[in-house]
């Protein structure tokens, strides 16, 4: 006869609570959304925005064809310009002539130490300040001669003082870029037989780009808002100018015309964050070891082709 077990079943384990994880953090989100919630219903019921003539404003012609138009091509137009004189400044920093480095370090000094408005306002003066321009032989005839006065610049003036001023960052952000390439890339290059133009274009360059790419999106956005302090030139066709100046000062709402120009700011600067990321990523292949979706389907592929691999 076997002995039957009369003990009473023993307890089931104590399930140990797990408690939650950074609570504090919970309710700091709970407190944002809170927050944000409640700033968007003031700001939708608030008469002082007046929404309706944000409305009317928004795909206002002259606004889209002037001051949009305009304050894309201020934008290109100046940092073509100001990437193409960064190029210069940036080889006359790396050159062994200290005279090339001396005048390169002087025009950064001079144009990374002295705010964008003013340099923006001395350029509108220039007319001013030259009435005359004669090109010809020292204390002799002048060949040529024209009236700055007469000439209305102010657009070319405005894309001027803004190349100039961004030449001085793009130069530090393409010498940097090219310093982060080791100096072995450049040899090893060479001694393949490769010129100097073709090393730098083909090894050194594309390589330097995963550094210049970051800064040079930052600085064409930033190029972009700049372009509202134009006014200083003055040039006043812009998208800040045609809203915030002449339509706001006609119609007493300045209020509603800001949020219009800040609506197309940041339609435009989001369109360049999306460019940014996919240049960015595009220059970045090879410098990842995480592999892209095509690269793992072709990499699955050859496994169930050559399993011993």
């Amino acid at each position: 006869m076997t002995d039957v077990d009369t003990s009473p079943p023993a307890a089931p384990a104590a399930i140990d609570a797990v408690p939650l994880r950074h609570p504090w953090r919970w309710v700091a989100a709970v407190v944002i959304v809170f927050l944000v919630v409640l700033f968007l219903y003031g700001a939708a019921t608030n008469d002082a925005y007046r929404w309706s003539v944000f409305r009317e404003y928004l795909f206002n012609e002259r606004v889209l064809k002037v001051g949009l138009v305009n304050t894309l091509q201020l934008t290109v137009y100046s940092m073509v310009l100001a990437i193409a004189f960064g190029v210069v400044l940036a080889v006359m920093r790396l050159s062994p002539n200290p005279i090339f480095k001396a005048v390169s370090w002087v025009y950064l000094w001079i144009f990374r130490g002295t705010p964008i408005y003013v340099q923006l306002v001395f350029w509108g003066l220039i007319p001013t300040i030259y009435q005359d321009i004669r090109l010809g032989v020292p204390f002799g005839p002048a060949f040529f001669e024209f009236d700055l006065q007469a000439l209305s610049i102010p657009f070319l003036l405005a894309i001027l003082g803004l190349a100039l001023n961004e030449s001085a960052y793009m130069a530090e952000i393409i010498r940097a870029g090219i310093s982060s390439v080791p100096e072995g890339q450049l040899e090893a290059s060479t001694a393949l037989g490769m010129s100097w133009g073709m090393a730098m274009r083909r090894t050194v360059l594309p390589q330097a780009m995963r550094v210049i790419i970051p800064p040079t999106g930052n600085e064409v956005i930033s190029m972009l808002k700049t372009t509202s302090l134009v006014t200083a030139v003055p040039f006043t066709l812009d998208l800040y100018g045609i809203t915030s100046r002449e339509i706001a000062a006609r119609e007493f709402e300045p209020v509603p015309l800001l949020l219009v120009a800040a609506f197309w700011y940041l339609v435009v600067t989001s369109i360049l964050m999306v460019g940014q990321y996919y240049l960015e990523r595009y220059f970045a292949r090879g410098a990842s070891r995480k592999l892209t979706s095509k690269q793992l389907e072709a990499l699955a592929k050859a496994q169930v082709q050559n399993p011993g691999m």
